[in-house]
């Protein structure tokens, strides 16, 4: 167990290092809290993940779980490798060796899922490693998976998003709105929250920005990406760098993508009046303190983003899509208002969902 990380008591319990000389995969894994159940979080593939990136990300899938009411703990881990530089029979033989690495692990302490650069094809090749189809969720469903390429993150994303917007007495119709990361989560944010009327006026990806204040189309967004690869070739609007979605004017951005994405020195830049994170992670805790004190709210990102993980549970406890979409508006629903229902000027809504999590964790 690493030295030095510890947070109000709770975990991590355990910090494992992998290694495969064969694949040259290496990696962490992070059990943060196991006593709701085991560690639930996904696995991302990044060049640059480090050991305190994935706990940090554990403990939000502790704090994420606990929220939701799931009989999980929470968890991460991370394959130091860069998947563009992978052939595709070297990304599978990497993966399946992870998958034997948590052969100890999974599924009795730690299930794992999709995150970045590992979708559902990957959760097949862990299996495989593995052996043990529950030690994943987000599996393809022909395993008995629900895919996270349903959307469940972005579809939860919108809902504390409305209820965001009904605490700050704003119509969605008449609301802007900008997606920083085109990604699964930011494309079906934005998808849902067009269809209840909103309108999208930026979006980014890591080519750069695009900036539209009439409007964008999303389902012209949406093909752009797919056959140009970049959200940039759209054709009409300002085309800025990919850090310049904080500078846009409009009522809502929705983080979806980069961590640390808002650091102490953005602060001045934003004229957001509501920032739903989307994203893991997006800044540091303290900044979001700062932010409410600024009459900027900002829904946590374990609060908004808790659709993957609702779904990974239905699909754990083998229930069907429609009972997925269901669990996810009601639990998201149901978290956001109690969070704004105890909002002060002194405590910003982590500050109040921190404590409801942390309470459900040490009630056990």
């Amino acid at each position: 167990m690493s030295e030095g990380i510890v947070y109000n008591n709770i975990g991590p319990e355990k910090i494992i290092e992998l290694y495969d000389p064969a694949t040259g995969m290496k990696g962490f894994v992070c059990l943060d809290s196991t006593k709701r159940g085991p560690a639930k979080g996904g696995v991302r593939m990044r060049p640059d993940v480090t050991k305190e990136e994935v706990f940090r990300l554990a403990r939000a899938m502790s704090l994420k779980c606990a929220m939701a009411d799931l009989p999980f703990g929470g968890g991460k881990s991370g394959i130091v490798a860069d998947s563009r530089k992978l052939s595709p029979d070297e990304k599978k033989a990497m993966v399946m060796a992870y998958g034997r690495a948590l052969k100890n692990l999974a599924p009795s302490e730690y299930v794992t899922a999709p995150d970045m650069k590992m979708a559902e094809q990957e959760m097949r090749w862990i299996v495989e490693g593995n052996g043990n189809s529950k030690s994943v969720t987000g599996k393809p469903k022909d395993m008995g998976g629900i895919p996270h390429e349903l959307g469940s993150t972005g579809y939860g994303v919108h809902h504390a998003t409305l209820v965001a917007l009904e605490h700050l007495g704003k119509d969605v119709k008449d609301v802007t709105f900008a997606i920083e990361g085109f990604g699964n989560v930011g494309e079906f944010a934005a998808k849902f929250l067009c269809e209840k009327g909103a309108t999208l006026v930026a979006v980014s990806d890591s080519k750069g920005t695009l900036v539209h204040h009439d409007g964008l189309d999303f389902s012209k967004v949406k093909q752009v990406k797919a056959e140009q690869k970049t959200v940039t070739k759209y054709g009409v609007g300002d085309v800025l760098d990919s850090k310049k979605i904080l500078d846009v004017e409009c009522d809502v951005l929705i983080t979806a993508a980069v961590k640390d994405l808002i650091q102490l020195d953005d602060l001045e830049r934003l004229k957001f009046s509501l920032i739903v994170e989307g994203s893991n992670i997006p800044m540091r805790h303290e900044l979001e303190e700062i932010l409410h004190t600024k009459g900027i709210l900002v829904i946590p990102d374990f609060v908004a983003n808790a659709g993957g993980v609702i779904s990974s549970y239905v699909e754990f406890t083998e229930g069907s899509v429609e009972e997925m979409w269901k669990m996810v508006e009601e639990k998201i629903v149901a978290n956001t208002k109690e969070v704004l229902s105890q909002l002060t000027p002194e405590k910003c809504p982590r500050c109040v969902a921190n404590v409801i999590a942390e309470k459900r964790i040490v009630a056990l």
